[in-house]
């Protein structure tokens, strides 16, 4: 059991603070990108150096995952600038936050493992 919790931790650290999924994500997979939160935890990486506000709010000040953790997710600035941009992967981001807020991070993962980006089908 204890292992099965570690493997589901290891994952949901591979959830960005925005509902991407990095493990995915091309970027990562090539090593062009260092990925949402990898390396804050080992000392690899400096969260003071993050220029990410949704970051730096939800995984250094709030300690938490993703934003989807967040009580204040629904009235929270950040989150609603970042959804009200134009382009279809915010929209897809949304998705997946709130699919995780409702249905929790084993249920994305299930759907999630599959995808060819950051984010991809819930349903």
């Amino acid at each position: 059991m204890v292992k099965r919790e570690v493997n589901l931790a290891n994952e949901i650290r591979l959830i960005g603070c925005c509902g991407a999924y990095c493990k995915t994500c091309p970027p990562l997979i090539e090593n062009y990108c260092k990925g949402c939160k990898l390396g804050y935890d080992t000392g690899k990486r400096n969260i003071n150096d993050a220029k990410c506000k949704m970051k730096v709010c939800c995984f250094k000040e709030k300690n938490l995952e993703t934003c989807a953790d967040c009580s204040d997710y629904l009235t929270c600035e950040i989150m609603l600038d970042f959804h009200s941009k134009n382009g279809y992967k915010y929209k897809k981001y949304k998705q997946s936050i709130e699919f995780i807020r409702k249905n929790g991070y084993a249920e994305f993962l299930k759907l999630a493992k599959d995808w060819k980006r950051a984010y991809g089908k819930l349903k």
